[in-house]
């Protein structure tokens, strides 16, 4: 039996990128890692739900439980996030490049492991496209977009901690 599985689609990971990418509305630098996460939890959205929030975020809680949770898909499992977060790293690694080869976003930036400079007029050309997100993608993605951006990184508040996908208890 074939299988599809979308996480390990380029395609599929330059269109999750996209998506990520055109939804966001500061011009500010976005980290390659947080873009990561950010696809991941576009990819699983359930997986939102075992975020460590503090106590003051349960209103971010109640949003993911309320707005972004949809029904397991029994094809879809991830026993252990982190190593299907590894597994897809060169996808998303490769995606990344490829927008960065097309001018979506500035290569120079790659070299520091962030990303700027998103080219509007690619997106604003290609907006129809975007429209058809369903309620939990656009929910997903607005949240992601926001409120975890506005976290930072690193640290022990941090999204690396907060999510635990990479490791943060090294980071400066």
């Amino acid at each position: 039996m074939i299988v599809y599985q979308k996480s390990f689609d380029l395609y599929h990971t330059v269109y999750r990128m996209i998506k990520l990418l055109a939804h966001f509305q500061e011009d500010g630098v976005i980290e390659i890692e947080r873009l990561r996460i950010w696809d991941y939890y576009l990819l699983y959205p359930n997986k939102m739900q075992e975020i460590k929030l503090k106590r003051e975020e349960k209103d971010i809680k109640a949003i993911i439980k309320q707005f972004i949770t949809r029904p397991e898909n029994t094809y879809e499992k991830v026993i252990n996030d982190r190593k299907v977060f590894e597994k897809i790293k060169p996808y998303q690694m490769t995606a990344i490049k490829c927008l960065a080869s097309y001018g979506i976003i500035n290569k120079n930036y790659l070299t520091n492991n962030k990303i700027t400079s998103i080219s509007k007029e690619i997106f604003d050309k290609y907006s129809e496209d975007f429209k058809t997100l369903s309620v939990q993608e656009e929910n997903t993605i607005k949240l992601l977009t926001s409120h975890f951006y506005k976290m930072p990184l690193v640290g022990a508040n941090g999204l690396k901690s907060k999510t635990k996908l990479l490791e943060s208890k090294y980071d400066a």
